[in-house]
């Protein structure tokens, strides 16, 4: 058995020992919780744990992203049949992502990604559930902190193990990601030893998508540069950069940079170390749902505490970043 980041993993695809995972020894059965299940192994091994420890009151919930024909009707169909055969409800949606993308100027990941998000928005109204539990493990993590990286995100960035976010239509949602202690080779050893079947995405093999690519090739290579696993070096870096995100958290609430309206007080702002304003900003972007936040748009928007410095700047998705009366606030439904 060997411990990663403070999850115990045993011989997940054989018969020495069954996975432990605390969060699910620690979460209630006895609430209703939303599960996102795309049909592959990663997600199709979520829900077979959650099952297995007890959990009853579940809601799978499935988006059809329409890019991949009729294998992604197919994935609808696996999926259904498996909350089905589970006893389980069964949400489904279907998006035109690649079609959203063009209509929004947005990258294809980025829509998905809002797409996700009002779907877990209209499922959590439906049911009266905000909390939704993702199937995100530590492969995927190593691949979003190399990622956020390599587009110049501000500070090392994955994914959190639980997160609160608010929707663009303002849906308050909780979410959860158990698995990310966990390899995905060993999800499929585990689902595998149990006879258990899921989707297989054939573009995933495909090293022509960015994370494809990541996956395939920059890790791999790394890996063998480096001597040594890079995925777990990267999910280990980016559970102690979330370490330093709760101090960062701890601080600016201390600082109380905000007004009653949640907008940023100048006065307060100008008080803090620069690298804590810069925090400041950077976390008034995110939770004012700025899409594509990278340092570049960070630096632009620290341009606003000079008095001399431009009253607007220009956010993604048409919205502006402006100063008056001593506050800093989104101001949206105007031209870029």
């Amino acid at each position: 058995m060997r411990i990663v980041d403070g999850w115990w993993l045993g011989q997940l695809g054989g018969v020495e020992l069954p996975m432990q995972i605390p969060w699910l020894q620690t979460a209630s059965t006895r609430r209703r919780w939303l599960v996102g299940v795309s049909g592959g192994a990663d997600s199709v091994a979520l829900l077979h744990l959650l099952v297995q420890a007890g959990f009853r009151h579940l809601v799978v919930c499935h988006l059809d992203h329409r890019l991949r024909g009729r294998a992604s009707t197919g994935d609808a169909r696996f999926v259904q049949h498996l909350a089905a055969s589970l006893g389980l409800p069964f949400e489904s949606q279907r998006v035109e992502v690649a079609g959203l993308a063009r209509a929004r100027g947005e990258s294809l990941e980025t829509a998905a990604r809002w797409a996700r998000h009002e779907f877990f928005a209209a499922c959590a109204k439906q049911h009266r559930c905000r909390r939704v539990i993702l199937a995100h493990h530590s492969d995927d993590q190593a691949e979003t902190v190399l990622w956020n990286l390599l587009r110049g995100s501000h500070g090392l960035k994955g994914m959190r193990g639980e997160q609160q976010i608010v929707t663009a239509t303002g849906t308050r949602m909780e979410f959860f990601r158990p698995l990310l202690g966990l390899r995905r080779r060993d999800l499929r050893a585990w689902l595998t030893a149990r006879g258990l079947h899921w989707r297989e995405d054939a573009s995933n093999a495909e090293a022509t998508a960015v994370r494809n690519r990541l996956r395939h090739e920059a890790i791999p290579l790394l890996s063998a540069i480096a001597g040594r696993d890079t995925a777990a070096m990267l999910a280990r870096a980016a559970a102690a950069a979330g370490d330093m995100q709760e101090i960062l958290g701890w601080a600016l609430e201390q600082a109380q940079v905000h007004d009653p309206q949640g907008r940023l007080h100048l006065p307060a702002l100008r008080l803090l170390p620069q690298p804590l304003q810069r925090a400041a900003m950077a976390r008034f972007l995110k939770n004012s749902g700025v899409p594509e936040l990278d340092r570049a748009l960070v630096e632009r928007a620290m341009t606003l505490l000079d008095p001399s410095g431009p009253a607007a700047v220009n956010l993604p998705g048409g919205a502006r970043l402006r100063r008056r009366a001593a506050r800093i606030f989104v101001e949206t439904g105007v031209d870029s």
